[in-house]
């Protein structure tokens, strides 16, 4: 009886084994299919030491191949069920809105691109950073509530990227931030503030010309952004104010990255880098100053003195 029931189990399992040398090739095949996800989670989640060439990320994706092969290998009997699983897996992501076989692409699209491109990190400490100056008067003059604000905001979102927006819409609303950014950016008028007096002007009170100094400029973009869903805050430093928006993961950051340069920014972003800070969570933050041209653009090189985020 032992044997009859180790025999039916040797039939069943015959019936899934591929001969050679096609089970070498398939089994080569699988270990790149299931290489490129694993190699993207661990990608996202470790620190990125900036190697010359991203030589760790190059060790990082060959020993991932290594150890798969190897699995691989010792699971050669059930190679087709592997595939059938692996490919089941992503159909079911693909049609339920999960992770699938557009998000496997679309992931190392962007990893690709982050690596080729190297962003400028900078980091910044918010846990040493002094009190934000004049801070009740910044938070009253954000009316990220205020129905004019949220109209102009809404105006620029229908103006600019309407179609990104929909082609990327895990990345809609930080899409439509960016909009508001070229919005009042294109338009901006510098003006400076009375003499020997520092006048911080309301959101609604800039609206009107799209003019003022920093302080003003990122009191606006910082009321837009918020009016509709993103995560601004407010740089101060020695002599300037200028909003930066939140972005997020590292994964959301090499999505980010690719649109600014190859989909919503690619004139203004041409041979140029996109810098961004690092704050005491991980997150990451882009420069919205009206010094730049493009999400990202160059920072004032002054020394951070203090942060004011609304969350």
């Amino acid at each position: 009886m032992i044997q009859k029931v180790k025999l039916t189990y040797d039939q069943i399992m015959s019936k899934f084994q591929v001969n050679k040398p096609w089970d070498t090739i398939i089994i080569f095949v699988l270990n790149i299919l299931l290489t490129i996800p694993v190699f993207l989670i661990v990608h996202q989640n470790t620190i990125d030491v900036n190697w010359f060439w991203h030589i760790d990320r190059i060790l990082i994706f060959i020993l991932i191949v290594v150890v798969i092969q190897l699995v691989l290998r010792a699971m050669r009997k059930i190679i087709l069920i592997s595939i059938f699983l692996y490919l089941v897996t992503l159909f079911v992501g693909t049609v339920f809105g999960g992770y699938g076989f557009k998000s496997v692409f679309e992931d190392y699209e962007y990893m690709l691109y982050f690596m080729s491109d190297n962003p400028n990190p900078q980091d910044i400490i918010i846990s040493k950073m002094l009190p934000f100056p004049n801070k009740s008067k910044v938070l009253d003059a954000i009316e990220y509530d205020n129905p004019k604000v949220r109209s102009f905001a809404i105006m620029a979102t229908t103006k600019h990227f309407r179609k990104s927006k929909d082609d990327f819409r895990e990345y809609a609303t930080i899409i439509q931030c960016f909009a508001v950014f070229k919005e009042i950016n294109s338009r901006w008028n510098y003006v400076s503030d009375p003499k020997n007096k520092d006048y911080i002007a309301t959101a609604t009170e800039s609206l009107e010309y799209l003019s003022g100094d920093c302080d003003d400029h990122s009191i606006l973009m910082a009321a837009c952004v918020r009016s509709i869903g993103g995560t601004p805050r407010l740089i101060h430093t020695d002599g300037h104010i200028y909003p930066e928006i939140l972005i997020g993961t590292k994964k959301d950051f090499e999505a980010v990255n690719y649109l600014i340069k190859q989909v919503l920014f690619v004139n203004e972003s041409k041979d140029k880098v996109v810098n961004y800070h690092i704050d005491e969570r991980g997150q990451i933050w882009l420069n919205l100053d009206y010094t730049a041209h493009y999400p990202g653009g160059p920072f004032m090189s002054e020394e951070i003195l203090g942060a004011l985020t609304l969350n």
